[in-house]
């Protein structure tokens, strides 16, 4: 929600409390009934009970928050999150105590606008374990009053934070746990890697949760290997209980030792002012160091039918690179019809020689995360049709490509500007084909990308490299060249 809704959403609660009080007409035991459960158990996902929201309106207004609950239980979750705020999330206290009492052995967090003590009063005796305290409403002296007073009570806090100068502000009081949300204030929209940079700011020991923005167990598996200790999951787990298995599996399973996106999204944040770079179609030694040595974020290796094609051995046999090392595929179908990633892309994954794999086949979203992860999709774009296929993709970030026929990658052939802005206007831009050093300082003046692909417009031959050709792309990106 952007920062004028959010300030509604509290003025709005500030006039029903002086109309009716900090329990909302709602009748509040005179003590606590319930045991008091540690928040943030393994593992720790927190799944949310919550009938709308201002960015989504309808979620599912007949919810029964009791029956949502014990899905949840069934699933193995312990955590669970209630939406009380009634105005815009049509939520409510007596959800939260029905909860707590039918199920008092789950962690409850009361997912509410704390504004003072009283709240806290309320929460505790309701049956919360543990409250929502959101960085960006309060200052710094009230959040460390009602962090102080939340640990007395004997509950836990999750501390919500959404800016480095959030981030400042929390850092004083080192909380235990500390929540960085996906959701952009200024555009409503989720992206996933948001979280990922906002936690290299984050220096003290705490439990990291990731919130908003999973849909899928591979998105879960994105932020445990990030560092993130929980997810909380609201959404989702709301529209989609058949998914609980698979996200509480992920949340279950640990890190698997894969960094790709949370390197990614680190480099964004130490130079924001130009884009990543990917230089694809690298078949030799001295052209991957040299791009490395440029600065180079990533190093593509074609492993497919194409004059680009790379050798495993020399993957293999490279060494170690400040850019990440990405394995372009196209999958194959094997004798039962299933598809199958190429033995020696599995193996050089497997090994650590490649940290993602791009694929550039015909792909479908449900298959990508079960044949490689990390993994990310490109897709060739013609059409507005190209563009809308693209969005049912999974992974935190779609490559699009130009659509060049029989061809896939390398073709030097340009998506359209109508369809470039169209896809920008959807989240963050990866884009590939035909960027040159004649064209690269208008793309990213037009379209701002995040990520542009180079291959044959660095080229002196399909397959090598021209040095001067891709040391003068950097100079232009670093805005040491006219």
């Amino acid at each position: 929600m952007s920062r004028g809704i959010l300030e509604g959403i509290v003025e709005k609660r500030r006039r029903r409390i002086l109309r009716e009080g900090h329990s909302l007409g709602v009748q509040i035991p005179a003590e606590r009934r319930v045991p008091l459960v540690s928040f943030g158990r393994e593992p720790c996902i927190i799944c949310e009970i919550k009938r709308a929201s201002p960015s989504r309106g309808g979620i599912n207004p007949s919810l029964d928050p009791v029956h949502q609950a014990g899905l949840y239980s069934d699933a193995g979750v312990l955590s669970v999150s209630v939406l009380t705020e009634e105005d815009h999330f049509s939520g409510s206290l007596l959800d939260l105590m029905a909860v707590k009492e039918t199920f008092p052995q789950l962690s409850v967090l009361r997912k509410e606008f704390i504004l003072d003590e009283e709240d806290l009063e309320i929460s505790f005796r309701a049956g919360a374990d543990a409250v929502l305290l959101i960085a960006s409403l309060l200052e710094a002296d009230t959040l460390a009053q009602l962090y102080t007073k939340t640990y007395a009570l004997g509950m836990d806090a999750l501390v919500e934070v959404h800016s480095v100068e959030d981030v400042a502000k929390v850092r004083r009081l080192r909380p235990r746990f500390t929540g960085i949300n996906s959701r952009d204030l200024r555009s409503f929209r989720t992206d996933l890697l948001l979280p990922l940079q906002l936690a290299e700011s984050i220096d003290w020991d705490t439990k990291l949760i990731f919130e908003s923005g999973i849909g899928r167990g591979e998105d879960v598996r994105i932020a445990r290997n990030a560092g993130f200790s929980g997810v909380l999951i609201g959404e989702t787990a709301v529209r989609h209980p058949e998914r609980l298995g698979e996200l509480a599996a992920a949340a279950g399973a640990g890190p698997e030792n894969s960094v790709f996106w949370k390197h990614l999204a680190r480099r964004r944040a130490d130079h924001p002012q130009r884009p990543l770079v990917k230089v694809c179609g690298i078949t030799g030694r001295e052209d991957a160091l040299l791009a490395d040595s440029l600065g180079a974020d990533l190093l593509g290796f074609v492993f497919a039918d194409s004059p680009r094609r790379a050798d495993a051995d020399s993957v293999r046999n490279l060494g170690a690179t400040w850019a990440l090392k990405v394995g372009v595929v196209v999958s194959e179908s094997g004798p039962d019809g299933r598809r199958r990633l190429p033995g020696e892309v599995k193996e050089l994954l497997d090994g650590g020689y490649l940290d993602a794999v791009q694929f550039h086949g015909d792909e479908e979203p449900e298959e990508c995360a079960g044949l490689a992860f990390p993994y990310y999709k490109a897709v060739r774009v013609g059409s507005q049709k190209d563009l809308e296929a693209a969005r049912n993709f999974w992974s935190p970030r779609v490559l699009m490509d130009a659509r060049a026929e029989g061809i896939r990658g390398g073709s030097g052939v340009r998506i359209s500007s109508h369809l470039v802005r169209r896809a920008a206007e959807t989240g963050p831009l990866w884009i590939a084909g035909g960027i040159n050093c004649e064209n690269v300082v208008e793309i990213v003046r037009d379209f701002n990308p995040e990520l542009i692909d180079l291959s044959s417009g660095v080229e002196a031959e399909a397959g090598k490299k021209d040095p001067e050709k891709l040391k003068r792309l950097f100079e232009l990106l670093d805005g040491r060249m006219e």
